[in-house]
């Protein structure tokens, strides 16, 4: 008969606690799927005297996460506290470098410490995984590692932060301002009371980091991906996208190209018609563009301790049922270094909305301004807003221009000479557009 898998588990807030109940409630499906039954043996976190709606008799407390780390009773190195540093960082290299599997939802660590760890894990012969890490419940990390092993990713985007598109979602449902449906994502608690993590794209950042490792073969660098938050866009974007045909989504994007591997994170307008547009709320989405086969869309819960612990479940099944990928696909010294590619250099089309002056001539002088740096229209709509024409006609009017496909440093080249020309006012709006 098989010995138990021995699962220890550092940190026991909202996903730690589901994954013990989880653990206990699912015990004869994960020993039927496994091969041998799955059990928690002891566990730590900060108080232990905190109220927590679990069963942790015939568990032992220990006092640290390095010293379950290193305890010889556990086959299964749980990690759930979060953080870029420590204490997760010395438990989890404690945890491999002693021979054991470590299971991690901590995307943080990964995107930071994620070669690190996984040379160790490679050298020592336990398993490093980390599903929940990206996408929660979203099998993304396996279908990229696994799944997809033997066919060529070109481009791999989504949205990553439940909190970006629902506050998107709002947005565009309710008409609301940016800052409106920030306070009560914060009310309901889908955004931090310092969100800036969430809002400034910094938390897609990270996942997309790590999936670019999986899908290129590159080195994890979070610092190769360019990043862009939300904060700046406006109702009045949302309702051209809505009159366009286009959806607002902040998506994460790597793609290869054949300057290297392009990673970035910004506003993106999206056709109505796609399968990302149609994912609202709280939900996260990721699609994988392979050679030969049509893309392929995962959508599910991106967050939440049930969706998490779930993620965390399957990957302590893997470890039961003896699986050891490598933890980036491949062995991490045939991973390909990576540098952060300049967003001038990317192509597409684009979406800027101008305060301009309502004079004779101004449209034509935008238009020559863009001509000079081969810039084409697809189309351009301009209107006043309701009783503007009565009140004052030589107050900025927004015109909104949609480009063909045009590279981003010959945009920003034409609006910055489309500002010394003083037809405008204000900072131009520039979301780019993803046709496909």
């Amino acid at each position: 008969m098989v010995a138990p898998l021995k699962v220890g588990i550092a940190g026991l807030g909202t996903v730690g606690a589901e994954v013990v109940r989880l653990i206990e409630t699912q015990a004869r499906t994960l020993s039927a799927r496994s091969g041998r039954a799955v059990r928690v043996v002891a566990v730590t976190a900060r108080s232990k005297a905190k109220k927590r709606r679990i069963d942790l008799r015939g568990i032992d407390w220990v006092e640290s996460p390095l010293a379950l780390a290193n305890d010889p009773r556990i086959d299964c190195f749980v990690e759930l506290m979060g953080g870029s540093g420590e204490p997760a960082l010395s438990a989890i290299e404690a945890a491999l470098k002693s021979g054991k599997s470590v299971v991690t939802a901590n995307k943080a660590l990964i995107a930071k410490h994620g070669l690190r760890l996984a040379k160790a894990a490679e050298k020592h012969g336990g398993a490093l995984n980390y599903e929940a890490a990206v996408g929660a419940a979203i099998p993304v990390i396996k279908t990229l590692r696994e799944g997809l092993s033997g066919t060529g990713v070109n481009r791999v985007y989504g949205i990553l932060n439940g909190t970006c598109n629902y506050i998107l979602t709002r947005m565009e449902q309710e008409g609301l301002s940016f800052a409106e449906c920030l306070k009560d994502a914060q009310r309901l608690g889908y955004a931090e009371a310092n969100p800036s993590f969430d809002v400034d794209g910094h938390d897609t950042a990270q996942k997309l980091a790590i999936l670019a490792s999986l899908a290129f073969g590159t080195k994890v660098a979070q610092s190769a991906v360019y990043v862009e938050g939300i904060s700046s866009i406006a109702p009045e974007d949302l309702r051209a996208a809505e009159e366009l045909g286009y959806r607002v989504k902040l998506l994460g994007v790597a793609v290869r190209t054949s300057k290297g591997i392009e990673q970035r994170v910004h506003p993106t307008m999206v056709p109505k018609s796609s399968s990302i547009a149609q994912v609202m709320g709280v939900t996260n989405a990721v699609t994988i563009d392979g050679e030969g086969i049509p893309p392929i869309t995962l959508v599910g819960p991106g967050a939440g301790g049930a969706a998490t612990a779930s993620a965390v479940v399957a990957d302590i099944a893997d470890v039961a049922r003896g699986i050891r990928a490598k933890p980036f696909g491949r062995p991490v010294d045939r991973l390909r270094p990576t540098k952060k590619a300049p967003m001038e250099r990317h192509e597409g089309g684009y979406y800027i909305r101008l305060m301009a002056r309502d004079l004779p001539g101004t449209i034509a002088k935008i238009a020559t301004r863009l001509a000079k740096e081969k810039i084409s229209l697809e189309s351009v709509m301009q209107r006043h807003p309701d009783g503007m024409e009565a009140a004052n006609k030589t107050s900025p009017v927004p015109v909104i221009l949609i480009t063909y496909a045009t590279s981003e440093d010959a945009v920003y080249r034409a609006l910055e000479a489309v500002q010394r020309d003083k037809v405008i006012s204000g900072r131009p709006q520039v979301i780019r557009i993803e046709k496909n």
